[in-house]
């Protein structure tokens, strides 16, 4: 197959190299010209993926036309900031029907869609899935072995979207719960934000298993609410992508939690990450929902006021421990 992936960031360039050793015919877009340039000579994403060399079945190019026209699947991720700019730049040469696969995760501010809503927005014309679950770029890049769930309200483009993907070391489920797995893949970064935060403040397993717990049932308190299904919240795109976002070390939200906790500025933090922290966005919007629709989510509310700098990080465990007592 033709495929076109669209954005070289560390996850767009992991899943380029998992689709190139399938031996289809990879484009990956990057939307600088000089980014194009240093991935051809180099062979390798230098700056957001060092170590995995890439597949001479890769085409690099900063020109979407040549990347999209013609393509059997089209996979967006860009950071969730800069989606809607994407998929207007591709919108006018997506045929009708194409199929498009997002496997970014966030949510937009100001408008508070999902990504498959802010690509459906711009590009009507596509079919649309998304795909999410536990899948660090470092891990996907070396070939070791990720499980991901795959979303459409289309059952076929499901099963197509299901089929690219599946290889040795890659496993895809299907779902139709679209809000659920978008959901799952963006709110749990607000929860791994928390847990860094606990880690930078000397907090121990307990209180990380027990922020993964209670971070859990509020991202599907919320979800039920905005109409995903319960179940989801259980599987690889919920609980599963909760975990490893909580606790690896390739885990971006929680690098820059614990850079939190241990008292540096938010500005500070993400420079240092130097990549995208989707949780930060991921929780004003999560914030903004929760009041929208009267759904409890303390952990939530809790990183919103440490991120808008009206609570400081040491007083936050505090904050949680005091709450008025209740029934699980």
């Amino acid at each position: 197959m033709k495929v076109a992936v669209i954005g070289s960031g560390s996850w767009g360039t992991a899943i380029a190299s998992l689709m190139a050793s399938k031996e289809n015919d990879v484009w990956l877009w990057s939307w600088q010209e000089a980014e194009s340039q240093r991935l051809k000579q180099d062979k390798e994403n230098k700056e957001f993926l060092p170590g995995v060399m890439l597949d001479k079945n890769i085409t690099f190019s900063h020109i979407a036309k040549d990347c999209v026209e013609n393509a059997d699947l089209i996979i967006t991720a860009s950071p969730s900031h800069a989606m809607r700019n994407t998929a207007k730049s591709i919108a006018p040469f997506v045929a009708e029907g194409q199929k498009i696969v997002n496997i970014s995760k966030g949510l937009e501010e100001g408008t508070y869609f999902r990504m498959s809503q802010v690509i459906a927005s711009e590009i009507p014309q596509a079919k649309i899935a998304v795909m999410s679950g536990p899948s660090h770029a470092e891990e996907v890049g070396r070939g070791l072995e990720t499980l991901n769930v795959v979303a459409s309200e289309d059952k076929e483009t499901a099963r197509f979207v299901q089929d690219a993907f599946m290889a040795p070391y890659f496993r895809v489920y299907t779902s139709e719960d679209v809000i659920g797995v978008e959901l799952g893949g963006a709110l749990k970064n607000v929860i791994a934000l928390a847990a860094g935060v606990a880690a930078g403040l000397g907090c121990g397993d307990n209180a990380l298993a027990a922020l993964m717990t209670r971070g859990i049932a509020e991202i599907a308190r919320l979800g039920i609410a905005l109409g995903a299904e319960r179940d989801t919240f259980a599987g690889l795109a919920g609980i599963g992508d909760l975990m490893v976002t909580c606790m690896s070390q390739h885990s971006r939200n929680r690098r820059c939690g614990v850079m939190l906790g241990q008292g540096m500025s938010l500005e500070e933090a993400k420079e240092k990450v130097h990549m995208v922290v989707e949780g930060v966005g991921a929780c004003y919007v999560a914030y903004d929902l929760a009041k929208e629709k009267g759904v409890d989510m303390p952990i939530t509310n809790c990183m919103y006021k440490i991120l808008k700098g009206t609570l400081a990080a040491k007083d936050a465990a505090a904050e949680l421990m005091g709450r008025e007592k209740r029934a699980e």
